[in-house]
């Protein structure tokens, strides 16, 4: 389900997935078929992993890839979710191939 709530979408980021809802930063973003993708992609990673699981391995990962990267930005661009979201945002019939658990192939 898509919601438009800015204040909700962390600053400097576009958009947030927390299952079952995408949340855009701004109403013109629903016609974006790249990031709602990639934002799918994160909703089918949470289904995965129970959706709880899902936030605590993304914010341990994110925790190492910082410590890993010292940058902000590259520790969340190379978490293992944000990966496979990233690398297959563009394939508008990624999810219809995906094998469960892609996202291994990342980490």
């Amino acid at each position: 389900m898509l919601l438009v709530f800015k204040y909700l979408v962390p600053k400097g980021y576009t958009a947030i997935t927390i299952y079952p809802f995408i949340v855009l930063k701004h109403k013109r973003q629903k016609d974006d078929m790249i990031l709602i993708n990639h934002e799918k992609i994160h909703l089918r990673q949470q289904l995965e992993l129970l959706v709880l699981p899902f936030f605590i391995w993304y914010g341990i990962e994110f925790l190492i890839r910082l410590v890993q990267f010292k940058n902000w930005s590259r520790a969340y661009r190379n978490i293992s979710f944000e990966r496979e979201a990233y690398e297959n945002e563009k394939d508008l019939d990624y999810l219809k191939g995906r094998s469960f658990w892609s996202f291994f192939k990342y980490v």
